[in-house]
C-alpha cells in the first residue's frame, strides 16, 4: 500500500513498518541533491516532527515523521550518495524507515489519485 503526505513524501507499508521517502514532484522541485542528514535508528519520533534534512543545489528542505513511531533504519548510501534521491526517489532514494505506534495513523494520507490531483 502507498500513500502521500501534503509534504510530498510518499509512506508505503512493508508488513509492520513503513518506508518514507520523498516523492518524485519534490525531488524535481528540489533539484539535484548534495546532502541528507538522516534520522537517528531507534529514535522516537512523533507525527510532523522535522526529522530529516534535504539539501539541493537550489534549496534545503526538512522531511517530516508521517506519524508516530520508532525509526528502525535509515538508508546510508544516501550519505556518499545523496543523488540516488534524485536517480530513484521511490526504490533507491528511501530515506528511512519506521515502526508505527498505530497503523491507523496513515488513514489521513491520500492514495496515489489524489496525490496527483492534489500536484497538478
Amino acid at each position: 500500500m502507498l500513500k502521500f503526505t501534503e509534504d510530498h513524501e510518499w509512506v508505503r507499508v512493508e508488513g509492520d513498518e513503513i518506508v518514507v521517502g520523498i516523492t518524485e514532484h519534490a525531488a524535481e522541485q528540489l533539484g539535484d541533491l548534495v546532502f541528507v542528514d538522516l534520522p537517528e535508528k531507534d529514535a522516537t519520533v512523533s507525527k510532523g516532527d522535522e526529522i530529516v534534512t534535504v539539501e539541493s543545489v537550489k534549496a534545503a528542505s526538512d522531511i517530516t515523521a508521517p506519524a508516530d513511531g520508532t525509526i528502525t533504519e535509515v538508508n546510508s548510501d544516501l550519505t556518499d550518495n545523496p543523488t540516488l534521491v534524485n536517480e530513484s526517489p521511490m526504490e533507491a532514494g528511501w530515506i528511512f524507515k519506521m515502526k508505527l505506534e498505530s497503523k491507523d495513523a496513515l488513514d489521513g494520507l491520500m492514495d496515489e489519485a489524489a496525490y496527483r490531483d492534489f500536484i497538478a
